[in-house]
This record gives C-alpha cells, structure tokens and sequence, in this order.
C-alpha cells in the first residue's frame, strides 16, 4: 500500500494544528493574580493605556500586543558611591523596595516601555542618595544624623517615582551599609568616644554638685532646727521639765532617795535607794 499519496494532507493537517494554535495563543491569554496588562493595537498604533487589564482569561485580537508587569513588590540593592558636603568619597549600599502602581502600567510602558526598572527606578534612586548626602558631612551620615538622612532620601525619592508619569509606589529605602575610608572612620569614632567620655565626666560633675547641694541644705536646715530648739530652752522651761520628771520617777515603783534642793539649779536630786 503506497502511503505517499496521504503525505500532503498530513503535512496540511500539522500546518494547521500549528496555524490554530498559534492562533490560540494570539487571542486567548491569562494574567495573573500578581500581574497587570495593557494592549497595543497594532493597526492603529493606539496604546490602552487607560485600560489595564487584570487578572484572569482574556481575549484579544491576533494582531494586537499585550505587555504584562508584575506588580508584585519588587526590589532593587545597589551600591554607589557618593561625596559628603565636604568633598568626601562615601561607599553606600542601599536597597530599594517598590511596585509599580496597579493603574499606571499604561503610562510606564507609554514612557519607559516596560524597562522602567532600569530607567527609572535605579536611576532616580541613586540620584535622589547623591542629592541628600551631599548635604550632610560624613560625619553625620555615618553617626549623628543617619536617621534624618534616610528619612530624606526615603522622603524624596517617594515624590520622585509618584511624580505623573512615573507612577511607582515605593515601599521602603534601606541604607544598608556606609562605608568611609578607613582613617576618617577612625577619626570620626575616636572624636565621639571623647565626646562620650566628656559627657560621662559632666554627668559625675553634675551628679557630686547635686548631692553637695543636697548635704548643704540638710545641714543648713539641721542648724536651723538647733537653734530654734537652743532659743526655746530658757532655764524656766528646763525647771518645769525636770519638776515633771521628779513627779514621774517618784511614782515609780522603784525603790529611790529625792533630797530637795540638792541638785543644780534647785532641781531635786534622785539617790537610788537600792
């Protein structure tokens, strides 16, 4: 049996298996949860950019494109080198946390087609980092006022990527790491060790001025004390007392001798009997 004569229409049929298939995926696609597309039509030249498509099966014309984005959070970790308000070179490793906003796909793909990673996050990122750590010395970005410069160039760079037409969300910014030529860094730690050490002396200073201050009002108030005390015993008040504790001994069971008169400043004096 000759086999040859049903070549052509095996050759037609795998043609067109492969025609409608291709034809399949031209027309039918899915997105994603953690994606998001746009459509350009082709013959038109118009780009959808007001109309993202979400996640799920979809349908497009065969000759139309689809850009799909992740939109998932992203991130970037560089490592650049900047100059400090003096001039200084500063090494800074720097993370960048961000994703594109959910309804601006068509303005990035209009304005950066679809390589905006490279041409805006990273860039914007390092020129916002050079910008505000030019305006410190290296002093106060390794030390002092790192806190404060990381809120800046989160700060800014935030505005930057948001701005129209950019339209990136950016979660966080994280200065990883500084790095300073290694002489300076030993100067800048050993200037405030001393300012430590200065501010510990100062504490002790303050700390023995108090309790000197402490012990002169004690004292003072203890003075005080005695001589309102040494005012009020007159010798009258002192034979009154003595009177009233003559009386107490007396009526005590213990066995005594009083001899009247006898004792200094006629107060009684007590012999015991015993």
């Amino acid at each position: 049996m000759d086999n040859r004569k049903y070549l052509p229409f095996v050759i037609i049929a795998v043609i067109t298996f492969i025609v409608l298939l291709s034809a399949f995926n031209r027309i039918f696609y899915r997105i994603e949860a953690s994606e998001r597309a746009v459509i350009f039509k082709t013959l038109s030249g118009e780009l959808e950019k007001d109309n993202i498509i979400g996640p799920g099966w979809h349908v497009k014309a065969p000759w139309n494109e689809k850009y799909v984005y992740e939109v998932s959070e992203n991130k970037v970790e560089e490592t650049m080198d900047v100059l400090d308000k003096n001039g200084l070179n500063i090494s800074v490793d720097v993370t960048v946390r961000f994703h594109p906003k959910y309804d601006a796909i068509g303005e990035i793909q209009e304005n950066f087609r679809g390589d905006y990673i490279q041409r805006l996050v990273i860039p914007e990122a390092r020129s916002t980092v050079r910008q505000v750590m030019g305006r410190y010395t290296a002093e106060e970005i390794y030390s002092t006022k790192r806190p404060e410069v990381e809120a800046s160039i989160i700060e800014e760079t935030r505005e930057v990527l948001g701005a129209d037409g950019n339209e990136v969300e950016m979660k966080s910014l994280l200065i990883r790491s500084i790095k300073l030529p290694e002489q300076i860094k030993t100067a800048i730690e050993n200037k405030l060790k001393q300012e430590q050490e200065a501010l510990a002396y100062q504490f002790r200073l303050d700390k023995e001025q108090s309790e000197a201050e402490r012990k002169r009002i004690a004292a003072e108030g203890e003075a005080a004390a005695n001589r309102i005390i040494n005012s009020s015993l007159t010798p009258e008040l002192l034979r009154m007392r003595g009177i009233e504790a003559t009386k107490e001994i007396a009526n005590s069971p213990n066995a005594k001798v009083i001899v009247i008169g006898s004792g200094d400043d006629g107060l009684p004096l007590i012999l015991n009997g015993n």
